[in-house]
């Protein structure tokens, strides 16, 4: 006989499985979709990746940024032409430098020059000591564009040259330029290669001809929504939105939606075998699912938004964005997602149907033998866990140092091996010049302490206007090296003395060295409050102390061997020489918050399963009856972030390998083996000091242990 209504015990559907119910939900949506549509393709007209955005307003650096562009002449890129030719430049050679020179600067003209400039207005180019190179720099003003627009005709310019002479065109500006190019169209690859991807995975896990198609229509609307949301954000509240956090976004989006689809699919698919109303059956499937889902979103938006008290803009800005494309997933995953299942019907899962049935037979399965193996032997399944993890985390030991600007580049561009030619040609211009900004009447006293500073190998006056005078300094170190911030640092406490100067130093260098320092101050703040805030997310959802605690000793130990792991396959299979400044901050948030994830999948279900079955056995339980889905959920969030190592950006691989390795190891080996080998060691204390942490004997109304658990089987 048919099932429509719920089962005894259990509250009934009521209206949320009415007939229009559905309708009314897919109908908001499409207005919605109608709204948001035309501004999620606005959100890369609001993106920046300049410093100036970036860094906070207090660092040094971006004064300089701000004063820089605020002057004439201020607003401008600057590219260093270096031509040289192993056999020693010829006649034919200087001319066709002074030439390109004369041409360069009449299509581009230079800022106003100093009075010491005008001295050498006749030899803009210099040879270098070798006879084997000649430079010369160009400053070029935004008005003409930006980077990427001018960097490509800058050297078709020059490409009319006589044989064998080399050219390379590098500079902050060339940079800048090779750097914004990596990110042309990064959105749109990240979301076409992260629809690929998820599409086969949910073919490959449903072996349905229909079934993958609403997830990945669903996900997709919730990405279209957070995008415009995000817009709004931005425009609303001023968040800095950078191009690394817009893929971040669409990352997010896609892999938390897709988890969310799995998991409810799977608590659908059992109520179906309960229920012939499938209106009915997704109800119940959505009071047993939802907790978990809503616990899972409020861990990572809670992680997420504890980076808006970092001092960093972009990192700041992740916080809401990620917050706003976690929500979205939330919400179109609990109501477009069922209301379109469930129009559908029980044929959407066609071949395998799930049928009306009061018997529904349980097959162990192979998480069923994993658990009664994990059970047989707790002690060994937890060391051996343990030990895995160690080892992985003995990684750390390798080279963690900061990956240099120039090294963030897979295939180095033009702009970065032409530093290499300059600094071997020119080893006195070798670094990234200085910005130092001084008032007038100190300025020759600033020049003369920052000439005797160790580390400095030139140091240029220049212009002066609006009270300011501007001093261009040259290290002698290669850019980003530990050498050349050492030389930032002694050149800003030498002016910083200054009576009455007010300089400050600034610079392309200056400014990676403010945003590695704002990094790890960061950190500190960051990761202890990011901490703290899952604890408490987890401690209200289990209503326990002890298991949260539990859990998150585990989920630190997983980001342990996932970076040590990870930093290993850096440093000696991939050969990056160094770690992005801001890959452990991000790692170890999406980590930490979906590492938990899965946690929350299967200890939410172990506690209600304890409530029936006892400790030992809601555990069992709920490993059998979770681990294909989270599994699946595993793969499917790890796979969207490597999409990220598909990228020709040395910090996105980083960051897309690392969360996806760790993503797999938690799902793999910490959710699987490590938790419920500790739950099932523990016992019932992992709910203290819940009720179900008690001995029968002060349980109420006589409840009786389970003769192999020795632990209360509580009743509803």
């Amino acid at each position: 006989m048919a099932v429509d209504s719920a089962p005894s015990g259990q509250a009934p559907a009521g209206r949320l499985a009415g007939r229009w119910v559905p309708w009314l939900v897919i109908g908001l949506w499409l207005v919605l979709a109608a709204g948001m549509v035309p501004l999620s393709g606005k959100l890369s007209s609001v993106t920046t990746d300049s410093a100036v955005d970036t860094l906070p307003a207090s660092a040094e650096s971006t004064k300089v940024a701000v004063l820089d562009d605020s002057l004439p002449g201020g607003d401008d890129n600057t590219f260093v032409f270096v031509y040289h030719r192993a056999g020693g430049m010829t006649d034919a050679d200087r001319a066709t430098v002074e030439r390109h020179y004369n041409t360069l600067a009449k299509q581009y003209p230079p800022k106003a020059r100093t009075a010491a400039d005008e001295d050498d207005e006749g030899s803009p180019a210099s040879p270098s000591t070798d006879r084997r190179a000649m430079m010369f720099t160009l400053d070029v003003s935004t008005a003409h564009g930006a980077p990427e627009d001018l960097v490509g005709p800058l050297r078709d310019a020059a490409k009319d040259r006589p044989s064998g002479l080399e050219l390379d065109v590098t500079g902050p500006g060339a940079i800048d330029g090779d750097m914004d190019a990596v990110f042309d169209g990064i959105d749109v690859q990240v979301l076409l290669t992260t629809i690929v991807v998820v599409t086969l995975l949910l073919i490959l896990t449903y072996r349905s001809p229909v079934l993958w198609i609403i997830p990945l229509v669903t996900v997709g609307a919730a990405a279209l929504t957070s995008m415009g949301t995000v817009y709004l954000l931005v425009k609303g509240f001023g968040i800095v939105v950078n191009d690394q956090n817009s893929a971040l976004l669409t990352i997010l989006v896609f892999g938390v939606g897709t988890d969310y689809a799995l998991l409810l699919i799977a608590r659908y698919r059992e109520a179906l075998h309960h229920h012939e109303n499938v209106r009915v059956a997704m109800v119940h499937a959505l009071h047993g699912a939802a907790p978990a889902i809503v616990a899972s979103a409020a861990t990572v938006v809670a992680g997420l938004l504890c980076l808006l008290v970092a001092d960093l803009n972009s990192t700041s800005g992740l916080g809401p964005i990620g917050a706003a494309g976690i929500l979205c997933a939330l919400v179109a995953m609990l109501t477009l997602f069922p209301a379109v299942l469930v129009v559908l019907g029980r044929r959407v899962f066609w071949p395998a149907i799930p049928r009306l049935s009061t018997a529904v037979e349980e097959k162990p399965g192979l998480w069923g033998r994993l658990g009664t193996a994990v059970n047989r032997r707790r002690w060994a399944a937890t060391l051996g866990s343990l030990g895995v993890l160690g080892v992985l985390a003995l990684g750390l030991a390798g080279n963690t140092g900061a990956l240099r600007e120039q090294d963030q580049f897979l295939s180095a561009p033009e702009s970065v091996t032409g530093f290499t030619v300059l600094r071997e040609h020119f080893p006195e211009l070798g670094g990234q010049p200085m910005t130092i900004f001084t008032r007038p009447a100190q300025q020759k006293q600033v020049l003369d302490i920052v000439k005797g500073t160790r580390g400095v190998a030139q140091a240029i006056p220049e212009q002066t206007s609006r009270g300011w005078a501007n001093i261009s300094v040259f290290p002698k170190d290669a850019p980003d090296t530990v050498a050349e911030y050492d030389t930032i640092k002694r050149v800003r406490t030498a002016v910083h003395a200054v009576s009455g100067a007010e300089a400050i130093v600034g610079g392309p260098s200056a400014e990676n060295l403010d945003t590695e320092v704002t990094t790890k101050r960061d950190e500190k703040l960051v990761i202890p409050l990011v901490l703290t805030v899952v604890l408490i997310v987890l401690g209200l959802l289990l209503r326990a102390i002890a298991a949260p605690l539990i859990l998150m000793a585990t989920v630190i130990v997983s980001f342990a061997a996932a970076y040590g792991g990870s930093v290993f396959v850096f440093d000696t299979i991939l050969g990056f020489k160094g770690i992005d400044y801001s890959v452990p901050l991000l790692a170890f948030l999406f980590l930490v918050a979906l590492g938990v994830d899965y946690n929350i999948f299967l200890t939410s279900r172990a506690r209600e399963e304890t409530v029936r079955l006892g400790t030992r056995e809601g555990m069992l339980k709920a490993l059998s009856a979770t681990g294909g889905v989270i599994t699946s959920a595993g793969l499917v969030l790890a796979a969207t972030f490597a999409v990220l190592a598909t990228l020709p950006l040395v910090m996105l691989i980083e960051v897309g390998f690392l969360v996806a390795f760790g993503v797999l190891l938690d799902a793999l080996l910490v959710r699987s083996v490590l938790v419920p080998a500790l739950t099932l060691l523990i016992g019932r204390r992992i709910w203290w000091p819940s009720r179900l942490s008690r001995p029968a004997a002060e349980l109420p109304d006589g409840q009786q242990s389970l003769a192999n658990d020795e632990e209360p089987a509580l009743q509803r």
